[in-house]
């Protein structure tokens, strides 16, 4: 596909209108994956906005968007086609109740009806290799779940974008589809997957940032709360925390905050909600036990200067 971006900077203002906010290297990646049709691998952390970003990108560019999600497993029958047994069962049962069963002719016919597209069940990456439309942003999500032998076959498919089905032929894709890949580091992947793509490592906002998206995405949020909520997660993110905040988890705070119509960050309130920011018991425990007299939250609020 042609880039539908003249420059780095109409990427970013294309993605702002949409609620995401794009540091200036991000924004150059993306540029770059559309402009030499390369698939764009973000790793980070979980929470710093990888998926959404496919998600704006594929609206920001009216693409439909297709998402494979990866987990422990899964297999080229789940990711690219499968046939509907179910459905091929029944067609035989009623070719069967119409009597047809001792023809030769009409049982040729059943046999190739049954594995016609009707009986096809298309799974993400054949959506994208074949699409009913417009080629689409295909997000392979949370690649590093899956296994080495997911990645081999994910290497052949982005390499040829196409894909033989036996009992129909070679289907290639018309139209390369915008791939983007994410990762949240849980293991590596194999240096082979990664060379085909273009990387990005997504860091965690800085506050400018963070406040950005913040106040962006959580309108109805003071904003003197938001720079205090955004000021207490960055702090926070400094702890030796088992699972440290993404953006996620402060946009969901921040509609947390809005919905009680907090207009004041204290001590009280970041703790009856601090199950909006961590997930982890050992977390609660080191934020929630009293220490030299106070709570570690008062500290840090009192360090971020509250609001």
């Amino acid at each position: 596909m042609n880039n539908p971006f003249a420059d780095v900077a109409a990427v970013q203002r294309a993605l702002a209108e949409r609620g995401y906010v794009a540091d200036r290297a991000l924004a150059t990646a993306v540029f770059l994956a559309l402009a030499l049709e390369r698939p764009l691998f973000l790793e980070g952390e979980a929470g710093v906005g990888k998926t959404e970003l496919a998600k704006a990108l594929a609206d920001a560019i009216g693409r439909p968007l297709v998402r494979l999600q990866c987990y422990e497993g899964i297999d080229r029958e789940h990711a690219l086609y499968e046939w509907n047994y179910a459905r091929q069962l029944l067609h035989i049962r009623i070719q069967e109740a119409a009597g047809l069963a001792g023809d030769k002719k009409a049982l040729a016919g059943l046999e190739e009806a049954l594995f016609s597209p009707a009986f096809l069940l298309r799974r993400p990456l054949l959506q994208a290799i074949d699409p009913a439309g417009p080629a689409p942003v295909l997000l392979i999500d949370e690649v590093d779940r899956g296994d080495e032998a997911f990645e081999a076959f994910l290497l052949e498919v982005l390499g040829e974008f196409q894909v033989t089905i036996p009992e129909l032929g070679t289907l290639r894709a018309a139209e390369i589809p915008v791939v983007m890949l994410t990762s949240n580091r849980t293991r590596e992947v194999h240096d082979a997957l990664k060379r085909r793509c273009l990387y990005h490592w997504v860091e965690y906002p800085d506050f400018d940032r963070e406040y950005a998206i913040l106040t962006a995405r959580v309108p109805d949020l003071a904003a003197s709360v938001a720079a205090a909520v955004c000021r207490f997660v960055q702090r926070l993110r400094q702890e030796p925390l088992m699972k440290r905040p993404g953006i996620a988890e402060t946009l969901h705070w921040g509609m947390a905050l809005a919905a009680l119509g907090v207009e004041r960050l204290e001590p009280e309130r970041v703790e009856e909600t601090i199950g909006c920011l961590i997930k982890y018991k050992d977390d609660l425990d080191l934020l929630l036990t009293v220490q030299q007299g106070r709570r570690p939250v008062a500290r840090l609020l009192a360090e971020t200067g509250g609001v």
